[in-house]
C-alpha cells in the first residue's frame, strides 16, 4: 500500500511539473516580454521623437509620451528582476511624489542650465526626481512650465530626460531577454524552485492591485473632508483615470493565467476583473477631478471597493490554489 501511494506522489508531481512549467512559459512569452519589448520599442520612438519635436505642445512628442508611458504601466507591476536594477523602475517611474521633488528638480535643473548634465552617462547619475517619464510629464503639461518661454536648453532637456527613458527600458528589456526569462524558466540560480517562481508571479499581481487602491486611487481620494484631487497620478496630462485602466487590463490575463487551467476559477476571475474594469472605462474623470466632487466621489468610491474586492479573492481563492502567499511587495514600507 505505502509503495503505491509512493507511485501516485510520483506520478502526480511528474505530471505537475509540465503543468507549472507551462504556465510560467505561457507567462512570460505572452505577456513579460512582449510587454518588455514594446516598453523598449516605444521609449525609443519617444527618444528619435524627440530629436526633431522637442517644444511642449507639439502633438507628435505628445503622442510619443503618451505611446511610451502607456507601455510601462502595462508593465508597471512587475516590480522585480531587471526592473529593480540599479533602481530602473524609480528612474522611469518617480511617483508618487509625496514630497515635490520632481518640480523643484526640474526648477532647479532648468535654472542653471548646465548642459554637462544632459549626455547620456552624465545624465543617468542625476536625482532619480528629474527622470522618467513624470518628470517628462511636467515638462511636456505643467500649466506654469508650459506658459514660460521655449528656451533652447528646456528642449535639450526634454531630449535628454527622453533619451534616458529609452536608454533604462532598454537595458531593462536586455536583461529580461538575455539571462532573467530563463532563470524563472529554469527555476535555479535566482530561484530555488518552483514554488519560488509562482510566488514572484503573484507578488507581482497582488503589488499591482495595491498600487491601484492605495495609489491610484486612495490617493486623490484622500477623505471626504480633504479630498485630494491633485495627488492623482498624471493628473495634468489628464492620464489617471486611463492608467487605472490600463493596469486593470494588464493584470487580467495575469491572474488568468495564474489560474493554470482552473475553470471554475478563471470563470470567477473574470468576473470579478469585468466589474472594475467596465466601471473605470465610464468614469468620464480623465484626471480624476471628480473626488472633490461629492455627486462623482462615490462612482471613484465603488471603483476602489471592488478593486478590493478582487484582491480578495486572488487572497483567497487563487493563492491557495498556487500554494503561495501574496508576501511582501515592493510597495510595502514606502
Amino acid at each position: 500500500m505505502k509503495n503505491y501511494i509512493l507511485i501516485l506522489t510520483t506520478l502526480a508531481s511528474l505530471t505537475a511539473a509540465p503543468l507549472q512549467a507551462g504556465m510560467v512559459d505561457e507567462i512570460l512569452d505572452d505577456q513579460i516580454l512582449p510587454g518588455m519589448q514594446t516598453l523598449a520599442e516605444m521609449s525609443d520612438d519617444l527618444a528619435q521623437t524627440s530629436q526633431t519635436a522637442c517644444q511642449a505642445g507639439d502633438a507628435r512628442l505628445q503622442n510619443a509620451f503618451g505611446a511610451a508611458f502607456d507601455a510601462w504601466i502595462r508593465v508597471s507591476h512587475l516590480r522585480f528582476g531587471p526592473t529593480e536594477t540599479n533602481n530602473r523602475a524609480f528612474a522611469l517611474s518617480f511617483w508618487p511624489d509625496s514630497r515635490g521633488k520632481i518640480p523643484k528638480t526640474l526648477a532647479a535643473t532648468l535654472s542653471r542650465e548646465d548642459t554637462s548634465l544632459l549626455p547620456p552617462e552624465a545624465f543617468a547619475q542625476t536625482s532619480i526626481a528629474g527622470r522618467g517619464f513624470y518628470a517628462l510629464e511636467y515638462l511636456l503639461y505643467d500649466p506654469v512650465l508650459t506658459a514660460e518661454p521655449e528656451t533652447p536648453f528646456k528642449c535639450q532637456l526634454i531630449q535628454a530626460v527622453s533619451q534616458d527613458i529609452a536608454l533604462t527600458s532598454a537595458a531593462i528589456q536586455a536583461d529580461w531577454e538575455q539571462t532573467y526569462a530563463n532563470q524563472m524558466r529554469e527555476a535555479d540560480g535566482r530561484y530555488s524552485d518552483a514554488s519560488e517562481v509562482k510566488q514572484e508571479l503573484f507578488k507581482s499581481l497582488n503589488t499591482g492591485l495595491q498600487m491601484l487602491s492605495d495609489m491610484r486611487l486612495g490617493r486623490p481620494l484622500g477623505s471626504f473632508d480633504a479630498p485630494r484631487p491633485k495627488r492623482a497620478e498624471a493628473w495634468r496630462s489628464g492620464r489617471s483615470q486611463h492608467h487605472i485602466v490600463l493596469a486593470l487590463q494588464s493584470l487580467h490575463p495575469l491572474a488568468v493565467a495564474l489560474a493554470n487551467g482552473d475553470q471554475p476559477l478563471i470563470d470567477a476571475l473574470d468576473a470579478a476583473f469585468e466589474k472594475p474594469i467596465i466601471r473605470a472605462l465610464r468614469l468620464d474623470d480623465p484626471s480624476l477631478a471628480g473626488v472633490a466632487d461629492p455627486a462623482k466621489r462615490f462612482r471613484i468610491e465603488a471603483l476602489q471597493q471592488e478593486i478590493n474586492e478582487l484582491k480578495l479573492l486572488i487572497e483567497s481563492d487563487l493563492g491557495p490554489s498556487l500554494g503561495v502567499l501574496a508576501g511582501f511587495n515592493s510597495l510595502d514600507g514606502d
